[in-house]
């Protein structure tokens, strides 16, 4: 038997918010926000976007260099966006901007998060990241006694992957009594796939590189431990247009999981692409190009992965692209000793009227939902908690689903 739940709600008319003050035990209704996103990239843009059209947020959006503004934002500055230059190692500056804010949310590359959660913290202003990095993340939890002191909710990997996968994944294994197998995969892809690569850059070429040159942490045998990223290759199946997919370990995606789930006895993340697009990249990997130890060149020193870098990213950054965000979440295990398999499916398509990618709707609306929930006090614990830890998974799902997000949720027995 397979029970189907598809997530759906209307958006609501209007909506209000409740905050968590900093006196405990004491709620106030307000109607109003000031939020600050740090970061006028694509994500970051697509959290100002929603935050403007799901609330009525007085939104700050701040990075060294925010201009152009995306078309979606323009009709917006000077009304309730403002938009603000900002180098983020000018601590005192950001520390400043901070405390006029209930909370930041924070789009930067990952390699600054762990110093805003600091700063943060320090200011006592709620706090959310996209994550990423799980050294990162790991030492952020650090944090967790002062931020509980100050009253602050601190969340890092509140994205896509880590993020919205992660909180599908633990609500799988809540509603089983005994887990065997926990498997996510995430991918972000062109509609119309274009050689060499069937792929096109939805962020950082860079970051997307760590990911595939970094080991993942999985679990296996109920023990925390890494494979070799662009391994273990497999095949999912989605429905059509997309149809078969290729499957493979990247960092990252797992956050912490692998430590808080410790005894599963399976539990891995793996990365989507078209099929023949990890032989590709295995193979420039073996030619050297994403090394990180300097050669010389002509007497220069250089970085093999920078000068890939610099060449690859223009050719991998078509114009007009239109994307899909494909994901899977399995669960398997026993539910009052039936065998029983919890699945989560999704498949997310460019936004044509606002020309917004499914990359920014699942990630970035992924990051305004947080920061909102938790000035709402919707998020039940103050410290640091990552997205799958922390957040509460029908009032998130459905507001993803206010948005357009709707995830298929099955619940099928095993005979």
């Amino acid at each position: 038997m397979t029970l189907v739940r598809q997530t759906r709600i209307p958006a609501p008319d209007a909506m209000a918010y409740l905050y968590l003050p900093t006196n405990p035990g004491a709620w106030e209704e307000r109607n109003s926000m000031r939020m600050l996103v740090l970061g006028a990239g694509i994500q970051g843009s697509a959290c100002a976007f929603d935050l403007l059209r799901s609330s009525d947020a007085e939104v700050t959006l701040a990075d060294a260099n925010p201009e152009p503004l995306p078309p979606f934002l323009k009709v917006a500055r000077g009304k309730r966006l403002r938009i603000v230059r900002l180098d983020a190692r000018d601590h005192d500056a950001v520390a400043s901007l901070f405390a006029g804010h209930d909370a930041v949310l924070n789009a930067l590359p990952y390699y600054l998060n762990l110093e805003m959660a600091q700063l943060a913290v320090k200011v006592g202003i709620h706090y959310a990241d996209l994550g990423g990095n799980t050294d990162i993340v790991r030492k952020q939890h650090t944090l967790s006694d002062e931020a509980e002191e100050k009253k602050v909710s601190i969340m890092p990997d509140c994205g896509l992957a880590p993020g919205l996968v992660n909180v599908l994944a633990a609500e799988g294994v809540r509603r089983l009594d005994e887990v065997e197998t926990v498997k996510l995969f995430v991918g972000g892809l062109p509609q119309n796939p274009q050689p060499p690569l069937n792929y096109n850059i939805v962020y950082s070429l860079e970051g997307l590189l760590d990911y595939y040159t970094t080991p993942s942490w999985i679990v296996r045998d109920g023990k925390p431990q890494t494979v070799e990223a662009l391994s273990e290759l497999e095949i999912v199946e989605f429905p059509e247009p997309i149809g078969r997919l290729e499957a493979f370990h990247t960092a990252g995606g797992l956050s912490t999981m692998p430590w808080v789930y410790e005894g599963i006895p399976r539990m891995e993340y793996k990365t989507l692409r078209y099929p023949g697009h990890a032989h590709l990249i295995r193979t420039i990997k073996q030619l050297g190009l994403l090394d990180t130890d300097p050669i010389v060149v002509d007497g220069a020193e250089v970085r093999p992965r920078d000068v890939f870098i610099a060449v690859a990213d223009p050719k991998l950054r078509k114009p007009n692209v239109r994307d899909v965000v494909a994901l899977k979440v399995t669960v398997t295990g026993q539910k009052s000793g039936e065998p029983i398999v919890v699945g989560f499916d999704l498949l997310d398509f460019y936004d044509e009227e606002n020309e917004i990618s499914a990359m920014m709707r699942t990630t970035g609306y992924s990051l305004s939902i947080t920061g909102q929930m938790q000035v709402g006090g919707r998020v039940e614990h103050w410290g640091v908690t990552t997205a799958y830890e922390g957040m509460p998974f029908e009032p998130y799902v459905s507001a993803l689903a206010k948005r357009g997000v709707d995830i298929k949720e099955t619940v099928q027995s095993v005979t």
